[in-house]
């Protein structure tokens, strides 16, 4: 089975899946006139603008914290020194290009949400990629509405749950000699504090919790890389040009070909921003405002802040110390780049940053999970799936997790490509949408 899996997961994550998530990003930045890259401002200005008679459940900041609580967490601690450990330093500058391009493909998500988004009988709304493919499609394309929000429902149990669990209790236990049962206890028994309250709940939490976590987690980042500015020059260039050439095996690192790098670099580039998976559209679906386009732009600004910033100043600090070189990999990557930074203190920093990113994720994906299953078996699914979605945590905390990565990176492409399909076949509304809005502005 782990066999199979394996051969399963390579196959979708393979040229065709990268290269499509890739193309369909540039095809709606081209599309769009570059408006994801010039009007950074406006969606800066989005965050905190009301409306008249706007309709929704949260605010388009609670909105936008709700999608990063779930997009900030492992990837841009474990999933960037992945991606430097498998694909080299070149792999930072394919993360970039994916990020760039992935801001185009959220705005479209967003867009698309808002304007194809319904009540469900709480009154609250709901919407997302099977939303936008049922009621902006024609019927013939509805399986593909199914089919995306069953693969969203099982990813989440992985990707959201139980790997994020996993990952706090291993480094609590190991750090602080706690029992794995008892981690994934008090995580159940917080996270249950807030997912109760549903999408509100959600995201007052996040507004509150993903600004202090990546703030912290920054400027402990920013400090090692100014203290030692006069490598940036250096590190940069290494990056650019292990993205054409590849990276020379050195110390414990076995080298990375060019493929490696734009392999590695746009799959953890995905993972870490989700652009083109049609998670976060789920959550700007709730957004209190009448404007697709305002939230698009507001949605736009997550691979930025997600990818641009965080996993940048991550892959800085890992390139500036020789940990990358040791033949460490993931979280324990980070961690020792961190505390050769700021010794004795660094390492509490991931640690921090760690516990904090995953539990916002879990909070973040139960949402995620939530619709997509109510999107299949109706309002009454709402409670059993978050008394469910507790029960995991503390069982993924302990359990052996290769088999639930291999089924949630499986899940992660089969619901990236309905969305894709529907982002390309309804980009003419979103194209002439947004040049009306311009050229009336």
């Amino acid at each position: 089975m782990d066999i199979f899996l394996n051969h399963l997961s390579s196959f979708l994550w393979g040229p065709f899946t990268l290269a499509f998530l890739l193309l369909v990003g540039v095809y709606l930045m081209y599309g769009l006139s570059a408006y994801p890259l010039t009007n950074v401002g406006y969606a800066l200005r989005s965050l905190f603008k009301k409306e008249d008679k706007e309709s929704g459940d949260i605010s388009s900041f609670e909105s936008l914290m709700t999608a990063l609580s779930a997009t900030v967490g492992t990837g841009n601690i474990a999933g960037v020194a992945t991606a430097i450990f498998l694909g080299g330093p070149g792999a930072i500058f394919w993360m970039w290009i994916t990020a760039i391009f992935g801001m185009a493909t959220k705005y479209a998500e967003a867009f698309l949400a808002i304007k194809y988004r319904e009540k469900n009988l709480n009154d609250e709304y709901v919407g997302g990629p099977m939303y936008y493919i049922k009621n902006g499609l024609s019927q013939r394309f509805s399986y593909l509405a199914y089919f995306f929000a069953l693969f969203g429902m099982i990813a989440a149990f992985g990707i959201g749950n139980g790997v994020q669990s996993n990952s706090v209790a291993q480094v609590v236990t190991n750090e602080f000699e706690i029992d794995k049962l008892t981690v994934g206890i008090v995580i159940a028994f917080l996270v249950t504090l807030v997912i109760l309250g549903g999408i509100k709940s959600i995201g007052k939490t996040a507004s509150k919790l993903v600004p202090i976590m990546s703030l912290i987690y920054i400027i402990g980042g920013l400090y090692i890389i100014l203290i030692n500015y006069n490598q940036i020059p250096t590190i940069f260039f290494m990056i650019i040009e292990s993205a054409f050439t590849g990276s020379a095996a050195s110390g414990g690192f076995a080298g990375a070909t060019i493929w490696m790098a734009i392999r590695f670099g746009v799959s953890r580039g995905v993972f870490s921003n989700e652009a083109g998976l049609g998670s976060s559209p789920i959550a700007h679906a709730a957004a209190r405002t009448n404007s697709p386009i305002k939230q698009g732009s507001v949605s736009m600004l997550e691979p930025l802040i997600d990818t641009i910033i965080v996993c940048t100043i991550t892959a800085f600090v890992i390139l500036l110390s020789q940990s990358w070189l040791s033949g460490v990999n993931g979280a324990a990557l980070t961690s020792n780049a961190y505390e050769q930074g700021l010794p004795s203190f660094g390492k509490y920093i991931v640690i921090f940053g760690l516990v904090l990113f995953a539990f916002s994720t879990i909070i973040g994906w139960s949402y995620y999970g939530e619709k997509c299953a109510e999107f299949i078996f109706g309002n009454r699914i709402i409670m059993p799936y978050r008394i469910f979605w507790i029960i995991i945590i503390p069982v993924g905390a302990v359990i052996e997790l290769n088999l639930v990565w291999l089924i949630a990176d499986i899940m992660n492409a089969l619901m990236a490509l309905p969305n894709l399909i529907a982002l390309v076949l309804l980009s003419p509304i979103v194209f002439k949408e947004t040049r009306a809005y311009l050229k009336n502005e």
